[in-house]
């Protein structure tokens, strides 16, 4: 759940980034957004998690 949380605030930090600096059209922010949505809701949500969470741990063992 913790890197759930943090990649949803990562993106949207991303995208409000985008929309201020880059000039992303609100209505485009808007469309990323509810892609989002509807994606974390579909069959494939769960894939994407798993994939997000191995990403993490690859991450976690890295040694910098």
């Amino acid at each position: 759940m913790t890197i759930a949380v943090s990649a949803v605030i990562l993106l949207g930090v991303f995208v409000f980034l985008l929309w201020r600096y880059a000039r992303l059209p609100l209505w485009q922010a808007a469309i990323c957004a509810a892609f989002g949505y509807y994606l974390a809701s579909s069959s494939v949500g769960p894939n994407i998690g798993d994939g997000l969470r191995a990403l993490a741990r690859f991450i976690a063992r890295l040694d910098l």
